[in-house]
């Protein structure tokens, strides 16, 4: 029943969303064609081309929303963040409709009528979001609307369980009892503790609509035989299983060719959104910068070149996605000489192995531009925690805790630690601490926030040496 009552939730929340933007281009047209709030346009509208606007808006509009979690039941009832996602929802999908436009010339588009569509999707969202949270904390004040759960287990985790339950917005739910599992010592619960022996009383008695079985992990194996006992309660059972402190279960249990696994530890490299979306924003944006800084690239190329002797980049060994190692390309800052021992050793501050200009190119991080040919590769993304060397991974591997945990992502050529100002010879616990920050909390809009703070702290950061 929790199930159902959350499918039905969250397909009614999927489908007035993805409605949202046929309904505010219906706002906005009768506001700018229909009505007279604004002056008529000379001549006729052919609505055609604002239909094939429409469709396309409706699928950039579908992926934009999935990405915010504005589908989401989680994030529908999140304390913060809510009125955020929306804006740069909205945001994202109109920036990219207008971009898609902006090549088409088949027709011209108002762009008051553009503006109107705007505001009444941010409306629309926001009150669409408010309307199913007021409608679930009605269903709450209705006896009759509260799922009966029987809680199999009576410690600790068991009393976890029951407040979780009990206290989620999504789906009323209320705990009728614990039934307490041999040579289990009941802790001071919030209900009524019952024996094994008690089950079909119970059934009988409280009317169960469900069964949750809080086990700890070294009790699952009597999962089988519980089963067994509560076949005759004919309700839905489900297990959660304590994996302890450190382990945090994002992922769901799923088949792979018959054997039955369960994610321990996922990362946003596995999901659909992160290999499709990221990717193809590293190709657009990679490509949109060599074209505007290819002229820029030339100048630094021969100056490179005359200033000092040996070739104009550099290429050095990286750790990247999964530990791979691959060559990464800057333009060389150093003398010819001097190459082979940067692989083990830090650029510090007035270091004498630079060149004159590879100081400047070092401080204005312009060295860096080559990087986007390792992103069209595949190698890096625009975003993600910046690759060490394979000396130095070595080395942090067995004095760092987790560090390991910065390349479950690929690398990138900016990232949190680096717009914070973590980067060359800084400290490696503050840089870890910020790309396990990136890690947990990666989203497309956090990339375009880190490449904005780029663009204005990167030709200027004090640790760029």
């Amino acid at each position: 029943m929790i199930r159902r009552r959350l499918n039905r939730t969250h397909f009614c929340l999927r489908l007035a969303t993805f409605l949202l933007p046929g309904l505010a281009f219906a706002i906005a047209a009768y506001l700018r064609f229909g009505a007279d709030f604004f002056p008529r346009l000379s001549g006729s509208v052919d609505p055609r081309p604002y239909f094939e606007l429409l469709l396309l808006a409706t699928v950039v509009w579908a992926v934009v929303a999935e990405q915010y979690g504005l589908c989401s039941v989680k994030h529908l009832f999140a304390p913060d963040g809510k009125t955020r996602r929306t804006f740069l929802a909205c945001f994202e999908m109109y920036a990219a409709v207008l971009a898609m436009t902006f090549f088409y010339r088949a027709a011209s588009f108002s762009r008051l009528f553009i503006g109107l569509s705007a505001l009444a999707l941010v409306f629309l969202t926001a009150l669409t979001q408010v309307t199913f949270r007021v409608a679930r904390r009605r269903q709450r004040r209705h006896e009759r609307n509260w799922i009966r759960i029987l809680i199999i287990g009576a410690d600790e985790f068991a009393r976890q369980v029951a407040r979780s339950l009990t206290s989620g917005q999504a789906v009323p739910c209320r705990v009728v009892g614990f039934v307490r599992l041999p040579d289990q010592r009941a802790v001071n619960l919030e209900g009524s503790v019952y024996k094994m022996e008690d089950l079909e009383k119970l059934a009988s008695e409280k009317g169960i609509d469900e069964v949750i079985l809080a086990l700890p992990l070294s009790r699952s194996a009597e999962i089988p035989v519980l089963m067994t006992r509560l076949e005759p309660l004919c309700v839905p059972i489900r297990a959660t299983l304590d994996m302890g402190e450190d382990i945090f279960v994002r992922e769901r249990l799923f088949d792979f060719g018959g054997i039955l696994m369960l994610d321990l530890h996922s990362t946003p490299a596995e999901s659909v959104t992160y290999s499709i979306l990221k990717r193809a924003f590293d190709l657009v944006f990679s490509l949109a910068a060599l074209v505007v800084v290819a002229p820029l690239m030339a100048v630094i190329a021969v100056l490179v070149k005359v200033t000092s002797p040996g070739p104009v980049l550099f290429e050095q060994e990286r750790v990247g996605l999964n530990g791979k190692i691959f060559p990464i390309y800057k333009f060389r800052t150093m003398r010819l000489n001097a190459t082979e021992e940067s692989n083990t050793r830090w650029t510090t501050q007035n270091d004498p192995r630079r060149t004159r200009l590879g100081t400047f190119l070092r401080a204005t991080s312009l060295d860096e531009l080559p990087q986007f040919f390792n992103v069209l590769k595949g190698d890096m993304s625009v975003v993600g925690p910046r690759p060490e060397r394979p000396y130095f991974v070595q080395k942090f591997l067995r004095d760092i805790a987790l560090y390991n945990s910065r390349h479950y992502l690929k690398v990138g050529i900016t990232g949190w630690a680096q717009v914070n100002g973590w980067r060359g010879d800084t400290s490696i616990f503050k840089r870890l601490e910020y790309d396990l920050y990136y890690l947990r909390n990666w989203s497309l809009s956090f990339d375009l926030q880190i490449i904005l703070l780029t663009l204005i702290r990167g030709l200027s950061n004090r640790n760029a040496y």
